[in-house]
């Protein structure tokens, strides 16, 4: 395990969404397996989780549309954009925070940390599952990779996060569950703390994080969290 405290004085927390504060994924696969069965995609036959991890899961919305239609941007974009109204629906019933995220955000309030949501997922949809978890007060800024001139796994969405929160990368690390968010996390220069949530820890691992944890009860978290509060810190 990585130390942080080399962050220390530790500025700002940036998290991402889907994954990492809620555990969406699962309602993004049922959507997506409907969606897909509905056009005939692979011969009708439904798609596994591990496609949707490979293919989909923490993708920016271009990205996800040429697997559906590889041939046609326009009609991909918009099989998405009708995706993501079909993940709303569910997540308004079914969305559930990851295990001890009121802990970790806590421990983020009472340090007066600065902290952004960072995301690639639509605003709708982010600000959806943000209200639903409770935390449309929490968040100093929202930042949309669709919105940036590049979304995940390129860095732009992490480094505009840190320009409007007017913090250091030097002084900042980064909550991801997906290969292209912990790439682009890492990519903008800060340590990113991968969560195991749903993604394979052999992928996640191999796009460096500083360590892994279950959840944010995991004593590895807290391990590393508490050295803040040590002196030498």
């Amino acid at each position: 395990m990585s130390s942080l405290t080399g962050l220390a004085p530790l500025e700002a927390v940036l998290f991402d969404v889907d994954g990492t504060l809620c555990d969406s994924d699962p309602l993004h696969y049922e959507a997506l397996r409907e969606m897909l069965l509905k056009i005939g995609f692979n011969g009708g036959v439904p798609i596994t989780e591990e496609f949707f991890v490979e293919k989909f899961s923490g993708k920016y919305k271009v990205d996800a549309a040429s697997v559906a239609f590889p041939d046609d941007p326009e009609r991909g974009l918009k099989f998405i954009e009708d995706k993501e109204a079909m993940f709303r629906r569910l997540a308004r019933q079914q969305l559930k925070p990851v295990k001890g995220l009121d802990r970790v955000r806590t421990w983020v309030e009472n340090r007066g940390l600065k902290r952004a949501a960072v995301t690639n997922s639509p605003r709708e949809n982010a600000e959806l599952m943000i209200s639903k978890l409770g935390l449309s007060d929490f968040f100093d800024v929202l930042i949309i990779g669709d919105e940036c001139e590049r979304g995940k796994p390129h860095p732009d969405p992490y480094l505009k996060a840190l320009e409007v929160l007017k913090a250091s990368k030097d002084h900042a690390f980064v909550f991801e569950d997906s290969f292209s968010g912990i790439i682009a996390g890492v990519a903008a220069g800060m340590p990113v703390i991968g969560l195991a949530t749903r993604n394979p820890e052999d992928l996640l691992m191999k796009a460096k994080p500083a360590f892994l944890i279950n959840d944010y009860e995991d004593p590895k978290l807290w391990a590393a969290l508490e050295e803040f509060d040590k002196p030498a810190a």
